[in-house]
């Protein structure tokens, strides 16, 4: 449920910033917009492989929570930093944009280990 509202999310925000905010915000300000939007896309996709994924119950399910956890904290940390960053001009938001990068690196890393061996 949640990676399809992230999903669905993703694609109003990527809509706003084509309609609305393209007169409001610099060129590189819509780019860092747009970043946003696409990874947490992206993201919300994977939140939906990961609940196949739970469908298979030869597969470690405490490392596909995990996972699921990580993307979820990745599009909030990543996507909101940059969302954040580009509406508002405060740039030390773009810290904390590599926290979310890493949540997603964890959450790729979850999956990796969870099939690991599955055949």
């Amino acid at each position: 449920m949640i990676g399809a509202i992230l999903a669905g999310l993703s694609g109003a925000a990527g809509a706003f910033a084509s309609h609305a905010l393209k007169e409001r915000l610099t060129e590189r300000m819509l780019q860092i917009f747009e970043t946003g939007t696409k990874y947490q896309m992206y993201h919300a996709l994977a939140l939906l492989l990961v609940a196949v994924l739970l469908t298979r119950p030869e597969i470690p399910q405490n490392l596909l929570t995990a996972a699921g956890i990580a993307f979820i904290a990745g599009v909030a940390l990543f996507s909101g930093s940059l969302y954040a960053l580009s509406l508002s001009g405060i740039k030390w938001l773009g810290a904390i944009t590599p926290l979310g990068g890493i949540a997603f690196l964890v959450g790729w890393g979850c999956i990796v280990a969870a099939s690991w061996g599955i055949k």
